[in-house]
């Protein structure tokens, strides 16, 4: 009888171990509700460029079995946070994500974030195509469209730690944020709202919104390329250093090909795209931090 509660304890200790290592070849990848990154419904639907991109680093991660979720930034938190094994594809760093999160070599370039203003209203910017995120928050008098988790690199996110109020910031978190900050600004209720390039000729092809909006280049985004770069990230935990480790081998690999650069390129203009396609040779094909 000892023998066999011997046999039959060993075998569920072999089965728990087995299980474990099935558990810890699972990849979860966070994908928020922002198109044209991810785009869940409509004739677009699974063409989000960091969904291609991240289709391309799967196929790579093959000792993983990957799953996709959709997540907005306060779960993104909460599950770094818990330690759940998890990643996302393309993230900024921030001080308070270090703390929860492990990050890769650079994972992605894109061009920087733009402000969104309503024609009617480009008066109140100085009429220029330029303008100072500083002088505008210092002014007092532009209400932008704002959420705290989420980042447009860290140029950009200090100046509205450091000079963002109650009275200049319009806080809103929830899904489709952009879609959200365009509708808040055909109203009126905030005057401008900071995007990337391609999100807003979605959303205002999307919305109907094009002749109505204009976009102005961001002066500090120029003179500092911290908002063109994102990484990967994952949890802060040996399963997620481990992750981390795979995912840079993977993306030494991936970064200089055509396939990898072209799933952004399919949201740009012509313009645009030679603009990029510098950018990327001379920046990013190489970067390791």
């Amino acid at each position: 009888m000892i023998n066999k509660l011997f046999v039959l304890f060993n075998l569920l200790l072999l089965l728990g171990t087995t299980s474990s290592m099935a558990t810890d070849n699972t990849l979860t990848w966070l994908e928020a509700d922002a198109p044209p990154f991810y785009i869940f419904d409509g004739p677009y639907k699974g063409q989000g460029y960091q969904t291609l991109a991240t289709n391309l680093l799967m196929h790579e991660l093959s000792g993983y079995e990957h799953k996709q979720i959709k997540a907005n930034m306060s779960r993104h938190y909460e599950l770094f946070r818990n330690k759940a094994q998890v990643c996302a594809l393309a993230l900024y760093k921030k001080p308070e994500r270090e703390e929860i999160a492990y990050f890769s070599i650079p994972s992605f370039i894109s061009l920087p974030s733009v402000l969104v203003v309503s024609r009617d209203k480009y008066g109140k910017f100085g009429g220029v195509n330029t303008v100072s995120l500083k002088d505008l928050l210092l002014q007092g008098n532009v209400i932008f469209g704002f959420n705290k988790k989420r980042s447009f690199g860290p140029t950009v996110d200090n100046l509205f730690a450091k000079y963002g109020t109650r009275e200049n910031l319009f806080e809103y978190e929830g899904q489709e944020l952009s879609r959200n900050f365009f509708e808040m600004l055909e109203r009126g209720r905030v005057d401008a709202f900071l995007g990337l390039p391609e999100e807003i000729v979605y959303q205002a092809e999307r919305l109907g919104l094009k002749d109505k909006i204009m976009t102005l280049s961001i002066e500090e985004n120029m003179q500092n390329r911290d908002g063109w770069v994102t990484y990967a990230a994952c949890s802060k935990s040996e399963w997620g250093r481990k992750a981390i480790n795979d995912i840079n081998k993977v993306l030494m690999e991936l970064r200089p090909t055509d396939e990898y650069r072209a799933a952004y390129e399919r949201w740009l203009d012509q313009s645009s795209i030679d603009v990029y396609r510098k950018v990327y040779a001379d920046v990013f094909v190489h970067a390791t931090e």
